[in-house]
């Protein structure tokens, strides 16, 4: 990922106007411009102890620890037994929790005021984009947590312990900057037994989901619900990863590369039409574009739809709510037909729940030991059985206790082998974060139709791609 050219670092107020162009300032008076601009860059003196065989990073061993935590599809009890295997190695050290669903509006106040927590989780609808902070060095470059010893063996490098895609997915030009911790699986759901009592087989091909939408609908029951107030855009993962898997790697990586007639690719327009084709045919509940993702899935879980669109977290996130017979499985995205350049068992695998250790934090190295913690098996371990979904390092749930979703997640992993693939546009450029959520929606509620909804997006991608301000990645 190297950009095209290079983006210097912004003063403060110029941080606050890509916050505020990004719609994630949450207090935009005048006050806080004001402290901003008279303010001054400065910089932050951070805790400095000495290195050694186990203490590579140099962590100061008293000194303390702020960890900020997005409270969403995880939760937060994996944060609390990481934090405690970080108190058990420096005891000394008092480390203070916070868990939030408003990262944006909670942290970007102590961004600019040159105070931000040692460890940011920014993950959620409510982050701070990635390019804003990217663009402003608001992050610690983690190459020396990349190049330290793992926790589990000295002789191995922590960036030999991470899945695929990990290093890549978090490095900015020439900086690992995020660390995606989880190993993400993006999926169709059912109720295994639901299917069972019924006799409904799972489909491969997108033919196959057709029928079987008309069957269940015929039963009384809605093919599809999805959260239109918040997350209609999950389901990108149907006609995206169809066309992605029809047409093979080079189709996202137009995409990614911003290239002319991206989005009007024949696999892409053949899957967006049969995504249209289902909104006509009143596959998804009606209703879905008024209720809240954890509505929608609500409504799932009780059967009033047979399936969901979401992510490996979905499991996690309903727990309490869906029955305890309920045994959700994950089934891959069908492909178009059987001419499909990658298999039925491919996965959109994409690293996320972004770790970052903000430059100016007081704590950095005590930042970094703390995701070197997060990457060590026991912390790994400890994250799948509390979330059952699967981190971003090696063999972390062999030994994990496996709810039903992390079984199929385990199974379909294997299944796929390298077959897997994912997409960065709207990590690299934060514009398509909320037009992908407009359209999508849009389109679900048969307020546009593919072509339209396609014409929108190869808009803003031309429109991005001739914007000299806008730094550049590529793939």
């Amino acid at each position: 990922m190297n950009p095209s050219r290079p983006m210097p670092g912004l003063d403060r107020r110029q941080f606050l106007r890509r916050l505020a162009a990004a719609g994630l300032l949450a207090v935009p008076g005048a006050g806080l411009l004001s402290a901003c601009a008279t303010g001054g860059g400065g910089t932050t003196s951070a805790a400095q102890g000495q290195v050694s065989a186990t203490n590579p990073l140099g962590v100061a061993t008293d000194a303390p620890l702020d960890v900020v935590i997005f409270k969403g599809g995880y939760g937060d009890d994996y944060a609390l037994a990481h934090q405690a295997m970080y108190k058990e190695q420096y005891p000394q050290s008092e480390v203070k929790h916070s868990a939030s669903t408003q990262i944006a509006q909670e942290m970007q106040p102590r961004f600019v005021a040159g105070n931000p927590p040692d460890v940011l989780d920014d993950s959620g609808a409510q982050k701070i984009e990635y390019a804003v902070l990217v663009n402003d060095n608001q992050l610690t470059d983690l190459g020396p947590l990349l190049d330290a010893p793992s926790v589990d063996d000295p002789n191995v490098k922590v960036r030999d312990t991470l899945l695929p895609g990990v290093i890549e997915q978090g490095t900015f030009g020439d900086k690992f900057v995020i660390l995606n911790y989880v190993y993400e699986t993006y999926a169709i759901w059912y109720s295994k037994p639901l299917f069972e009592k019924n006799g409904w087989q799972v489909p491969t091909t997108w033919d196959e989901m057709m029928a079987l939408s008309e069957t269940i609908k015929a039963a009384g029951i809605a093919p599809f619900t999805y959260g239109g107030v918040n997350a209609g855009d999950y389901v990108i993962d149907l006609n995206l990863g169809a066309a992605i898997k029809q047409g093979g790697l080079d189709v996202v990586k137009n995409i990614d590369n911003l290239q002319p007639g991206a989005w009007t690719q024949d696999t892409v327009v053949a899957a967006t039409q049969r995504l249209e084709e289902m909104v006509r045919k009143g596959y998804f509940m009606p209703g879905s574009e008024g209720l809240k993702h954890t509505e929608a899935q609500t409504a799932w879980v009780q059967g009033k739809a047979a399936f969901y669109v979401s992510g490996s977290w979905l499991e996690n996130e309903m727990k309490g709510i869906a029955p305890p017979d309920f045994a959700m499985a994950m089934l891959p995205v069908p492909v178009l037909d059987s001419s499909s350049a990658m298999p039925v068992t491919a996965l959109r695998t994409q690293p996320a729940e972004a770790f970052v250790v903000p430059a100016k934090a007081k704590n950095v190295n005590g930042g970094m030991e703390y995701l070197r913690l997060m990457l060590s098996k026991q912390g790994g371990s400890k994250f799948a059985e509390l979330t059952a979904s699967v981190p971003a390092v090696e063999g972390a749930t062999a030994d994990a206790k496996k709810t039903p979703a992390l079984e199929s997640l385990s199974a379909g992993l294997a299944a796929a082998g390298d077959n897997v693939f994912s997409w960065n546009f709207r990590t690299w450029y934060s514009t398509y974060s909320e037009l992908l959520k407009t359209e999508t929606s849009n389109l679900l509620a048969g307020r546009t139709d593919a072509a339209g909804y396609l014409a929108k997006m190869q808009a803003e991608t031309d429109r991005v791609a001739a914007d000299q301000s806008i730094t550049k990645y590529s793939r």
